[in-house]
């Protein structure tokens, strides 16, 4: 299959590829993939809402079983990372991943990760994957789309595959996978308002975002929004 994916379904309009995958996961194999051409609901952090036009994006959920219950822990960063890593022939320039969730190209968002878990006890017995991907620029100011005349289907067939492989690695951060973070880390050496104030510093190996104090001491947040003293620079 063109995507590498074991079942494929696709919608013209959701409300949110999310809700989708919830509805459908516990009667379809992992990594099954639901696209659709617009959401009409979709979903971020913090319960944001916003639609995601028709023909603009990829807007995709993949339904995975994960191997161990440490990987739950970084998936959200792991899958930012490998897919950064597969949209740089098509963005033409490095894509910057932003903790814990988001993709930016010129100061710029692009794209956007968000998993949610389902649980049976103390096991997760799913994860749905969601990904937002903006191929045509949005009107927002502080959002970018790909180069004019990029493909979703280039797009996709680089996403989809990363985002696999994100969810099938096992265990925490592994410290390749933080030295190629690092490279692409947007937050690493600035000043931060948020989840504190301080310098960001870097991540862990647990996925857990350090900031540097004032005094030099380290604090690690597992959650929480982050917030730049300053607006990153637009190219």
């Amino acid at each position: 299959m063109l995507l590498g994916a074991p079942r494929v379904e696709t919608y013209a309009s959701v409300t949110s590829t999310l809700d989708v995958a919830h509805d459908r996961a516990s009667s379809v194999p992992h990594g099954t993939l639901v696209l659709a051409d617009e959401q009409t609901a979709g979903r971020g952090t913090h319960g944001r809402r916003w639609t995601s036009p028709s023909g603009a994006g990829v807007w995709l959920a993949l339904i995975a079983r994960p191997a161990d219950a440490a990987s739950l822990d970084v998936l959200s960063l792991r899958c930012g990372l490998y897919a950064a890593e597969a949209l740089d022939p098509l963005a033409d320039e490095t894509v910057g991943v932003k903790w814990p969730n988001d993709l930016y190209v010129g100061g710029r968002k692009l794209a956007g990760v968000l998993i949610e878990t389902r649980w049976r006890g103390n096991a997760a017995e799913w994860v749905a994957i969601g990904f937002g991907l903006n191929v045509a620029a949005p009107t927002l100011s502080s959002a970018i789309g790909l180069p004019p005349g990029s493909s979703r289907v280039e797009a996709l067939m680089a996403v989809v595959p990363a985002l696999r492989r994100a969810a099938e690695a096992r265990g925490h951060l592994s410290a390749d996978e933080r030295s190629r973070w690092t490279r692409r880390d947007v937050a690493r050496g600035r000043a931060l308002t948020a989840p504190t104030a301080g310098v960001g510093d870097g991540i862990s190996s647990a996925g857990e975002l350090l900031v540097r104090g004032a005094d030099g001491t380290i604090v690690r947040h597992r959650t929480g929004s982050l917030t730049f003293a300053e607006p990153l620079p637009c190219s």
